[in-house]
């Protein structure tokens, strides 16, 4: 599996829903979208600019659903419906690769929320390319939970204002993750067959707390013996090491 995406800009995407999809398809229970929020990534760099939505769904919230994200229905009420702020969001996202962890799920969302408006609006797949972090999370530290909590505790990112989810704040943490787990300070496990602990077959970030590296310096001799080579060495054309 290719962890390194080739996509020079990225949206990193979460959703936040009425209900919680216990059954097949985006729409079991009826449930609808309540919360978008992105993150834009260009060249593998944040760049700050942002999309971020309360919608109407134009039905009750689930209690369930409630006590997760802790969005009511007082709060959506007066917001706007998702065909006022279809046009903006796929404007902020054509082109783009999306980011998401569990990724059919916001996806199977979103393309029943676009199915939906008049006219007919288009699938995420053909206007952006798709990307599962929660895929790449599996593959890179398989049989162990990999959830946004469990992914931000392997990787030391602070999620202590995560209380509760929320798309923005979610999204924002998740680009955090995203970008370690796929090339951040990293310590690489060419070993895929390894046992045992988080390091087999995957990348690890170090610990900010590791012991400094010990650096050992060349004796006298050694100078010595490396100087007399690199005479040799100038004997015979232009010695690169000494300009």
């Amino acid at each position: 599996m290719n962890i390194i995406s080739s996509a020079s800009r990225q949206i990193i995407l979460d959703t936040e829903t009425t209900g919680m999809n216990q059954g097949a398809g985006p729409v079991y229970q009826g449930h609808r979208i309540i919360e978008i929020g992105c993150v834009e990534v260009i060249n593998r760099k944040l760049t700050g600019r942002h999309y971020h939505e309360y919608i109407n769904p134009d039905q009750l919230i689930d209690e369930e659903a409630i006590q997760v994200h802790g969005i009511t229905n007082e709060y959506v009420a007066d917001k706007p419906r998702f065909h006022q702020i279809a046009q903006s969001f796929l404007e902020f996202v054509d082109g783009a690769e999306i980011v998401a962890h569990n990724a059919s799920f916001d996806v199977s969302f979103l393309d029943y929320e676009l199915s939906r408006l008049q006219p007919k609006g288009p699938k995420l797949a053909d206007i952006c390319q798709l990307l599962d972090s929660l895929a790449i999370a599996k593959f890179l530290h398989p049989g162990q939970k990999n959830n946004l909590d469990a992914l931000c505790k392997r990787y030391h990112i602070d999620n202590s204002r995560r209380e509760l989810h929320g798309a923005l704040l979610d999204a924002e943490i998740l680009a955090d993750v995203y970008l370690i787990m796929t090339g951040g300070q990293t310590k690489f496990n060419l070993s895929l067959g390894a046992q045992g602990g988080q390091e087999a077959g995957g990348i690890i970030r170090l610990p900010a707390d590791r012991p400094a590296l010990k650096v050992i310096t060349a004796s006298a001799d050694e100078l010595s013996t490396h100087e007399q080579r690199l005479d040799l060495v100038a004997k015979s054309g232009k010695c690169l090491w000494r300009g």
